[in-house]
């Protein structure tokens, strides 16, 4: 019975080869150039985008103050084209825009019923599930719209947190986003649907909604609205755990910027509206490596790089976050441990992007933000980049008004931080700007287990006249007054000169 079982097996695969073999074309039947027989198929692969369709809609105002000869609403266009940018930079595909120009916002929905009824014809037209308003909404404003357009709606705060939380990447920017968003999100918390208990009338006998009354419905009795206290208590503690981390980080970087004044060098901080070319300048200035990105906010941690100035000073450049119009308040007091670096600079250079035409207005909401910090009237120096976007005529125009009017807005240097025009011309500018440090000379005798003093010396000094005296070191060096009085040299200081003495 074995053999019977393997010779049908045998048999069944016989079979199988005979009817695969004459299932196969002869290629022996074709010509070699005939191809008839043969059908070719190709694949086409459609690339799937994941981005998330999105319709802008921008909202301009009649009696909002302007540039003479700028049309009304002009400056809401500008700022719906920079909506464009920063949606964008968080990863959203354009479907379209949309712009009304109004005398004042209705305040149930900002635009009114009519231009809703437009903006969701539009946001159904182009499939679009996100509509991203380019103005700052109200908690019940957004809530209306949303219902209006049955889309999912968000304003140009909201917009700026999700950029930032896509790009911080240290600790301390990460809670500083987390706290922001926390704060934005705890006033638009609401009870939705069956998502919330609600109570159904009162408990106990005779109540509406007790055991003995009639009106009560089953199932309808419950604590309330206790899941979304819940959440909004969830929220403060977790607020409270964010700014007390964030208080740590700020106790951390004060002991490192303490640990950095150890060694007097004076600070520089790029500052400027976003995608300005910031990082760029701090690249070619201290030839360091820091993303650089044309998407807005590329860059939100601070980095600091040494920097040797032609006088051979050495000073530290320090690379900060871009700010924008209309920047949310609650990142500002967010980021403030970041711009302590702003705060403590003894030179600012203010980065313009000197190829946008309205370069000018940018500016100006620079010096607003600055002006919030406290830190106005801090020793500034413009630095208009990007001129090698410009033509001749354009830069020869410039050149000029700056040679004109040079003190309008403090001192102006022309470069290029993708080519590298004017950055030698910027250092020294930098050098001239710089608070002086008058020099003193003083001769010292140090114990050369005073290492690190001796070599401060030499490094951040200039040595006139050394000798080792059996455990120690008769020096004359010249020395800025900060250096020598941070480092207590007066403790080593003696009469007279060494070099007096040794002839």
């Amino acid at each position: 019975m074995h053999s019977v079982e393997l010779e049908g097996e045998s048999r069944r695969r016989r079979e199988k080869r005979i009817i695969h073999f004459r299932a196969e074309p002869r290629k022996k039947c074709s010509p070699p150039h005939d191809d008839s027989r043969f059908i070719s198929v190709t694949k086409t692969q459609h690339q799937v985008s994941n981005a998330e369709r999105a319709l802008l809609v921008g909202v301009g105002w009649k009696r909002a103050p302007r540039f003479p000869g700028m049309p009304a609403g002009e400056q809401g266009r500008e700022s719906l084209l920079e909506l464009v940018e920063l949606a964008r930079s968080a990863g959203a595909e354009i479907a379209g825009t949309v712009f009304q120009v109004r005398d004042k916002a209705d305040p149930a929905t900002l635009v009114g019923r009519g231009k809703l009824d437009e903006i969701r014809a539009e946001a159904t037209a182009h499939q679009t599930p996100l509509i991203i308003f380019d103005s700052n909404l109200s908690p019940m404003q957004q809530r209306n719209i949303e219902a209006a357009t049955e889309r999912r709606v968000i304003d140009r705060t909201q917009l700026i947190l999700d950029i930032f939380a896509r790009h911080a990447r240290s600790r301390e920017g990460q809670l500083q986003v987390e706290l922001a968003q926390l704060n934005y999100m705890l006033p638009r918390l609401t009870g939705k649907g069956t998502a919330m208990s609600r109570l159904g009338g009162k408990s106990g006998g005779g109540g509406a909604g007790g055991a003995g009354g009639g009106a009560g419905r089953i199932g309808v009795r419950g604590p309330g609205e206790k899941k979304l206290e819940t959440d909004r208590r969830r929220i403060r503690d977790r607020v409270g755990k964010i700014q007390a981390a964030i208080e740590e980080v700020r106790k951390q970087r004060a002991l490192r910027r303490e640990a950095r004044n150890a060694v007097p060098l004076g600070t520089i901080a790029l500052v400027g509206y976003t995608n300005a070319g910031k990082s760029t300048l701090f690249n070619a200035l201290s030839r360091a490596e820091v993303l650089v990105s044309s998407r807005m906010f590329a860059t939100l941690d601070p980095t600091i790089r040494a920097l040797r100035l032609p006088s051979n000073r050495r000073v530290l450049v320090s690379d900060t976050v871009g700010f924008i119009r209309d920047l949310p308040k609650g990142l500002l007091t967010a980021f403030r441990a970041t711009l302590e670096e702003v705060q403590e600079a003894a030179l600012i250079l203010h980065v313009s992007d000197v190829s946008n035409e309205h370069h000018e207005e940018l500016d100006e909401e620079v010096e607003k933000i600055l002006q919030e910090l406290g830190v106005a009237g801090r020793p500034t120096l413009r630095v208009l980049n990007k001129i090698d976007r410009l033509s001749p005529e354009e830069r020869k125009n410039i050149t000029n008004g700056a040679e004109r009017n040079p003190g309008a807005n403090g001192a102006h240097v022309l470069v290029s931080a993708l080519t590298g025009e004017g950055i030698e011309e910027l250092l020294q500018r930098v050098d001239a700007e710089m608070p002086t440090d008058p020099i003193v000379t003083l001769s010292m005798r140090l114990p050369l287990a005073e290492g690190r003093t001796l070599a401060l010396v030499h490094a951040l000094g200039r040595v006139l006249h050394s000798e080792v005296d059996d455990s120690h070191m008769r020096l004359d060096a010249e020395v800025p007054a900060s250096i020598a009085k941070r480092l207590r040299l007066n403790d080593f200081a003696i009469k007279g000169t060494f070099r007096q003495g040794a002839s």
